[in-house]
């Protein structure tokens, strides 16, 4: 979820124009203008909710606002202290604190595999700004909570209770061990770390054909052998599903910054690879729903498996060997500047308040379709701060 790159600035001149100053450079004026959009528009969606108890989510086509026990009540918390600090404005601040407080006693729910996207990109983005021990505090009992999801003959974390599924895993759930590898490290504790690699391991093994595409449901017998192999939210069971992409490149890339593990960074390579070089992929490289989906080129985009592709392979292009990460930052650096053209930024005071417009939720279900998510708007602003610290710059002046 968060990187700190000022570290490895040095690394900048092998893929960076560094000739062009900030003030004169349009790709960073375009950011510029992306960060003054999203705080506005994050305001807006802050104060349609303002009275109540709940997060906005979509538009559907009107505005879906959820509880604290949806998976993605953690986003919108996430993205308003991640604006704060390219900003410093205060109402974001306040915003940030009254929307995570609302995800207080969220640690504890234990019916849920999403506890990483709820707790980690709201309390964690929290932890971030503020080095509070709270956030702290809450970030280790939510790890307790996603372990107890993990049955030690199968050895993964149980995503869904619902279903026919006897114990079904889903590729998203990578996501969510980032907050497992935080609370090793921070409580001193490995049983987070071991759950967490041991997930990684079983699903790289089951989940990935042979072309390091992503099957997004996989499951379990009791003895931990395979049930089967398929789809819940992609067009069908040998497709692949765009955003179970982006999960599996950003889940892998994170595994090899907290490991070192070779075997991730060499899987997250992989994934990449699949990514740039799809022959469905369009000349703008924002992904259609599904890279397999069947009314190509007519298919809906997905602008949250941007986002999250983005982010990630501006990581991944500071974990590689020297001089091989210029392809992952160059392709990253396109689709960030593509979300960030009129195609896919919503102009201030429209789209519900949302950032981004043109996501895919579940189109199969019919549900959320070429519509804002509030997940998008949080991987993008994450992809907009690794850019800019790759970059050497400070989102406040800009």
């Amino acid at each position: 979820m968060r990187r700190n790159f000022l570290p490895i600035l040095g690394l900048l001149s092998l893929f960076v124009l560094g000739s062009c100053s900030a003030d004169r450079d349009p790709k960073i004026a375009s950011l510029k203008h992306a960060v003054e959009v999203a705080d506005s528009q994050l305001l807006d969606a802050a104060a349609e909710l303002d009275t109540t108890n709940c997060f906005p989510r979509s538009l559907m086509p009107k505005f879906r606002a959820v509880d604290a026990k949806d998976w993605t009540s953690g986003f919108f918390p996430g993205s308003l202290w991640q604006c704060y600090r390219f900003t410093g404005d205060e109402k974001l601040l306040a915003e940030a604190r009254k929307y995570t407080d609302r995800l207080e006693g969220i640690q504890y729910y234990k019916g849920t595999h999403d506890l990483g996207f709820m707790v980690f990109c709201s309390f964690g983005q929290q932890m971030e700004t503020l080095h509070d021990q709270h956030s702290e505090e809450v970030i280790v009992e939510a790890a307790k909570s996603l372990i107890s999801r993990c049955d030690p003959r199968i050895g993964l974390i149980r995503s869904w209770d619902f279903g026919e599924w006897n114990y079904p895993v889903i590729i998203d759930n990578m996501m969510n061990l980032e907050m497992l590898f935080w609370a090793s490290k921070h409580t001193g504790d490995p049983v987070y770390r071991d759950v967490a690699v041991r997930h990684a391991d079983i699903t790289m093994k089951n989940h990935f054909r042979d072309d390091a595409s992503s099957f997004h449901v996989v499951s379990y017998n009791d003895d931990g052998t395979v049930e089967s192999r398929g789809t819940f939210q992609g067009y069908s069971d040998s497709s692949a599903w765009a955003r179970g992409q982006a999960w599996g490149l950003y889940g892998y890339t994170m595994c090899y910054r907290e490991t070192g593990d070779e075997k991730y960074l060499k899987h997250a390579e992989r994934i990449a690879d699949f990514i740039m070089r799809h022959p469905n992929t369009p000349a703008d490289r924002i992904p259609y729903w599904d890279y397999n989906a069947p009314n190509i080129p007519d298919a809906p985009r997905d602008a949250s498996a941007a986002a999250v592709i983005s982010s990630a392979l501006f990581e991944l292009s500071t974990l590689v060997p020297e001089g091989e990460g210029k392809k992952y930052f160059d392709y990253a650096e396109t689709l960030l500047m593509n979300l960030s053209s009129d195609a896919y930024l919503a102009g201030k005071g429209t789209n519900g308040g949302f950032i981004l417009m043109h996501s895919v939720g579940h189109l199969p279900a019919d549900s959320e379709i070429d519509t804002p998510l509030n997940y998008a708007d949080y991987y993008y602003l994450e992809a907009i701060g690794r850019y800019l610290s790759l970059r050497g710059l400070d989102p406040r002046r800009i």
